[in-house]
This record gives structure tokens, sequence and C-alpha cells, in this order.
């Protein structure tokens, strides 16, 4: 990639975060604290990343270099909160810092393989699966349930589970020759990372969730999917 243009993306790609932060900042000026918006806009937000990533063909150290920034800002921010409502969630989280660091892991695993989709497979799973449950829960989850000491909803892990089928089955269908062998890989995945995002204690589901997600798929895939090997 000439260097010109290898600069631009990366410019159009850092412009993204730019407005993500931008409108993060306005909501949690605008929202009393603890209501965890500006966190929810953050981890949707952000995580679309790997898709512009992908689209623009930015190279894996690009995307290694940025993970390994941001999980050392996420780092400070602890002891020095730009975002208050980000860290201050009346738990102890370290859900931005493996945030980025599993954004760092896939770009590393799978840039090389020339398998991008499966890491944006892992980080849209977290993204909008535990985006959404944590604000479906929030609002409409009546039927709790209680895991390590976290409280869950039915309804949130519900809304996990559908959001991670629709995402991985999006990331998985182009490449699969045969659509019965994608949605049952879709699925398995799905039913995966609505277990693992159970287990959210400290915030380990930004990692174990995404990275778990994209393990599980390229393993099946080895097996039923050949076709999206390189």
């Amino acid at each position: 990639m000439p260097i010109d243009t290898l600069w631009l993306n990366v410019v159009i790609a850092a412009l993204w975060l730019v407005l993500v932060g931008g409108l993060a900042f306005v909501v949690d000026r605008a929202t009393p604290p603890g209501t965890e918006w500006t966190r929810k806009v953050l981890h949707i937000g952000t995580g679309n990343i790997i898709l512009i990533a992908w689209w623009l063909n930015i190279p894996a150290w690009v995307g290694i270099g940025s993970a390994v920034m941001f999980t050392g800002v996420s780092i400070a921010s602890y002891a020095l909160p730009l975002l208050p409502s980000v860290n201050n969630i009346g738990r102890r989280s370290w859900g931005t810092c493996f945030y980025a660091i599993s954004i760092g892991v896939l770009v590393a695993w799978f840039w090389p393989l020339q398998m991008p989709s499966l890491a944006a497979l892992g980080i849209l799973v977290m993204t909008w699966g535990d985006g959404l449950a944590g604000l479906i829960g929030k609002r409409f989850g009546k039927h709790r349930y209680q895991v390590m000491g976290m409280t869950k909803s039915w309804e949130g892990t519900a809304t996990m589970g559908i959001v991670s089928f629709i995402v991985s089955l999006a990331m998985l269908w182009p490449g699969c020759a045969n659509p019965f062998v994608a949605s049952a890989i879709a699925l398995t995945v799905a039913l995966f990372a609505t277990l693992l995002e159970s287990f959210s204690k400290l915030g380990i589901d930004n990692l174990t969730v995404p990275i778990g997600s994209s393990a599980l798929a390229y393993g099946l895939i080895r097996l039923f999917c050949l076709n999206l090997l390189p």
C-alpha cells in the first residue's frame, strides 16, 4: 500500500474514533452518573473500528500499535478519569482495558492469515451483542438470575444470543459455500459467546467473548468450511 494511501486510511479511522469520543463526551455531560450510556456509546462505537480497519485494509502493525496505545490509556484513565461514567459503574471492572487487548490479539492473529472477517466476528459479537444486551437488560430485564455474584437478566441474555447469531452469520455467510454449515457455526458461536458473557466478573467478558468467539469460529471453519481459509 502506498504510504500516502496508508496515512489517509489511518486518518479516516482516527476520525471515526474522534467522532465516537466526542459523542461520548457529550453523552457523559448530558446524562446522570450511573446510567452507563457513556460506556455503551464508547463500547459500540469503538468496536466498529474493526470494520473500518478491514475495509480500508489497514496493516496489522497499525491495529496492534493502536490497541497497545489504547490499553495504556485505559489503564491510565483509572487514575486520571477523563470520562468518569466509563469507570464509575458501581463495580470494579477492567473491561475497557480488556477490550483494547482483544482487538490487538485478534488483529495480530487473523490479519496475517488474511481472515479479517474472523477478527471482526469476535469484536462485533462483543460490540453489538454485549452492548445491546446491557441496554435491553437494564431497560426491560424483569427476570433476574445471578452468576458468581453478578446479576443478569434473561432478557439481556437472550439479546446477547440473538445478536451474536446475527453478527456471526453475517461474517461467515459470504465465505461459506454451504449456508446450512454457516448457520450451524454461527449458532454454536452465539451460544458459546452467550455463555462466556454470563461470566463478566471484573469485565473479563471483554476478553473472553471476542477471543473465544473468534477461536471457536476458526476451529469450526477448519473442520467444515475450508473455502474460507487462505
